[in-house]
């Protein structure tokens, strides 16, 4: 699990950006593209190596007027970081 305090990072092979011929925002690579949804883009934009995870849980509940996000957020996380899509 990913700890509350870190401030993960897409990692450099990576670029996250919105693409439009796909209506969406994607993780480009060296070798492909990972198309995002909603949630794992909002989640990934957020991780640009200044917000820690509490930081990032916090702004998501506020931007959504949702509450009781972090477990799925870390959830998230520490999926994309075993993909090696964070660092």
């Amino acid at each position: 699990m990913i700890a509350a305090h870190s401030k993960p990072v897409v990692a450099t092979m990576f670029r996250l950006q919105f693409e439009p011929a796909q209506d969406s925002w994607v993780l480009l690579y060296p070798e492909g593209m990972v198309k995002l949804n909603t949630p794992a883009a909002e989640i990934l934009r957020r991780c640009d190596g200044r917000r820690s995870v509490d930081e990032i849980v916090a702004e998501l509940e506020a931007a959504f007027a949702h509450t009781a996000l972090r477990d799925d957020v870390c959830a998230f996380l520490s999926q994309a970081q075993q993909r090696g899509w964070l660092q």
